[in-house]
């Protein structure tokens, strides 16, 4: 039988710790803790299990990565509750001011903006609120109230919001907004009126995904204008989305009925991927396409997954 150095021309190296950029197909030992690694490629992404949420709830916001995610607002009942998460642990910080569900959000877990949803009441709200890393601080309002809303954006300075259910908390709006730091401003129309639907990218580079009842649509702006793109495979509302990518997007759960599908989106096409371990809807995402984040929703209430794309991972060997 041919050594590994016959085959390689090569001896495994040994190691104090994993090399900082192996590339596919290295093989090595480390001694710290004696054991045999190498880097092989997975075929797809896969999710799993982080650490809980605190408090359970579904229809709430979210913002920011993997590894740095803020999650607020939600429902039952309503609440103002904010938790961030490491990585590994969610800890729940200062509330929002104004308890709400069907909020929207965008922004990182230190620059986050919520606006939007309905409180004690089912009316729609129109508040705004700055997220700074600390607290929550009440800030200029939607020019037009809503809940359930698309959202983007990359910092809290810098939102676009669009659709959801309108004033007459009953109908779906084709009304988009602006957000540049201090006020909201009307621009395009959406083509499509709808509610409970995700988002992804920035402020002027954004893709609007699904919607209830059912919908498969995306929409893509470029800072000045809506155009239908390709559709999702597995139409639906109530889904979440990675949050800061127009052209390299993950979309995830939803209720069409409520599912765990998710899909992946290049800038020109949606191609299914490994589902959610835990089917749910109304759930906060945020992260990448390769380095997603899943949490609460209904009805699992305070589930976290963890989502890494196809791509290089690290092995290790065992003589089992």
């Amino acid at each position: 039988m041919a050594t590994y150095k016959e085959i390689k021309g090569t001896q495994i190296e040994v190691l104090a710790s994993d090399p900082s950029n192996p590339v596919e197909g290295q093989v090595w030992y480390n001694s710290t803790s004696n054991v045999l690694k190498g880097l092989a490629a997975t075929t797809a992404g896969a999710w799993a299990t982080g650490g809980s949420m605190n408090t359970p709830r579904n229809s709430l916001g979210s913002a920011g990565t993997q590894t740095a995610a803020l999650g607020f607002g939600g429902q039952p009942p309503n609440t103002g509750i904010t938790e961030l998460y490491n990585g590994s642990s969610w800890t729940e910080v200062n509330d929002l001011n104004t308890a709400r569900n069907g909020i929207a959000g965008a922004g990182t877990s230190t620059s986050a903006l919520g606006f939007g949803g309905e409180g004690s009441s089912p009316n729609p709200k129109n508040e705004t609120e700055l997220w700074n890393g600390t607290n929550w601080t009440e800030v200029n309002n939607l020019n037009t109230a809503g809940k359930y809303k698309g959202s983007a954006g990359a910092s809290n300075t810098a939102a676009l919001s669009f659709t959801g259910i309108g004033p007459d908390n009953s109908n779906p709006v084709t009304n988009v907004e602006l957000w540049n730091g201090t006020n909201w401003t009307e621009t395009t129309a959406i083509n499509t009126a709808r509610d409970s639907l995700a988002g992804s990218g920035t402020s002027t580079s954004a893709i609007a995904i699904g919607g209830a009842p059912n919908r498969a649509i995306t929409e893509q702006w470029n800072g000045s204008n809506w155009t239908e793109v390709n559709d999702l495979n597995n139409g639906r509302g109530s889904l979440a989305a990675t949050a800061q990518d127009a052209t390299n997007a993950l979309a995830f759960g939803g209720t069409s009925p409520t599912v765990g599908d998710t899909e992946i989106w290049n800038g020109t096409n949606w191609t299914e991927t490994t589902n959610l371990s835990t089917v749910r809807a109304y759930l906060g995402g945020a992260g990448t396409y390769t380095s997603a984040i899943a949490f609460a929703g209904q009805p699992s209430g305070t589930a976290t997954e963890e989502f890494t794309g196809a791509g290089p991972v690290t092995r290790t060997f065992t003589d089992s």
